[in-house]
């Protein structure tokens, strides 16, 4: 029986010794020290032994038993060390090599508009408001001073809902809201999306964007209306642009104003891009009429005040040199990694 460990022992050493992986190494532990291994079975026939060979084969047994145990914690050692060694070569990472090159996401030019207009305002002391895009009647027409017959009321003009619901056509109607809740001195800008039922061509759309703006107090006059627009018009095409006032029509300001900016591609000599006459188009404007005032309980003798309409889309395409409205609403990404 003695031979018999001896044996066992050295077939532990020369099996360990190929032993490859973990998996592996734990089959050989069940075979030579498990419930019925090689080494357990040894002992269990100590039984069949003379009380003096006992003793003698049975300390031999747990040193077999303890030389393979050993050798084995020994080889699982080994293969843990060896197997992050070779996870870390695998999974290893060279700094010094240029990254993947990622194309970064870019802001919309009507994005680019929107926050460059707000800046300015909001540099200027104005506040940002917000209305419904789904409007009533009332805020949308009736409080802004359009009698019932006036044109823009009618089907052509206006996405009607259900009685006097709509979507607005403009964000004058958050003027409104905003002076019935807020006491003189008031100075907001509106930016948001409005609604007109127009076909659409390279320069219609019946949905599109503008800024409003509105600005109420006491002795507030159209020289106030123009040093802002003046500013404003500046800031976004530059110094060297020119502005003009030419009279118009609306009914909610009186006096009102068309704003035309001086055209860039030919420097007010008169092209294509103008129609020759030298100056676009930007805006209108005017003094806050008294019956808007009254509406919303502000007395006219008391207060005054202006409100400016700019088209988003407008400033965008005059601004970056878009000739189709529809470029901004194509999600063709050779035109927006334009910007």
């Amino acid at each position: 029986m003695e031979d018999k460990l001896k044996e066992i022992q050295q077939k532990a050493i020369d099996n360990v010794k190929k032993v490859v992986d973990l998996d592996q190494l734990e089959r050989l532990r069940v075979q030579f020290l498990g419930k019925k291994g090689k080494v357990t079975k040894v002992l269990r026939g100590m039984g069949d032994l003379s009380p003096e060979k006992r003793p003698v084969v049975g300390k031999l047994a747990n040193q077999v038993k303890g030389k393979i145990g050993q050798l084995l914690s020994q080889k699982e050692r080994e293969l843990k060390e060896a197997s992050k060694k070779k996870q870390l070569k695998e999974e290893s990472i060279d700094v010094t090599l240029p990254g993947n090159n990622f194309d970064l996401a870019k802001k919309h030019p009507l994005t680019l508009i929107f926050d460059e207009i707000k800046e300015i305002f909001l540099g200027l002391g104005f506040q940002i408001a917000e209305g419904p895009e789904v409007e009533k009647d009332y805020y949308n027409f009736e409080a802004l001073n359009f009698p019932e017959n006036h044109p823009a009321r009618d089907m052509q003009d206006t996405f009607y809902i259900k009685g006097d619901t709509l979507l607005r056509t403009h964000t004058s109607s958050v003027q409104i809201r905003a002076m019935e809740k807020i006491e003189p001195p008031i100075r907001i800008i509106a930016p948001g999306r409005v609604f007109r039922s127009d076909e659409i061509d390279a320069t219609h759309t019946p949905v599109f964007h503008q800024v409003e703006g509105l600005m109420i107090d006491k002795e507030i006059s159209f020289a106030n209306l123009k040093s802002i627009l003046i500013k404003v018009v500046k800031e976004l095409f530059g110094e060297g642009r020119k502005v003009r006032f030419r009279p118009s029509y609306f009914p909610f300001t009186e006096p009102s104003a068309e704003v035309d900016v001086s055209c860039a591609n030919c420097n007010g000599e008169g092209c294509s891009v103008c129609s020759g006459t030298g100056w676009l188009e930007i805006l209108g404007a005017g003094l806050v009429h008294p019956n808007v005032l009254k509406m919303a309980e502000i007395d006219p003798e008391e207060y005054s005040g202006f409100a400016f309409g700019i088209g988003v889309e407008r400033i965008a395409m005059l601004k970056y040199g878009i000739d189709d409205i529809r470029l901004l609403y194509d999600n063709d990404l050779r035109f927006l990694e334009q910007f």
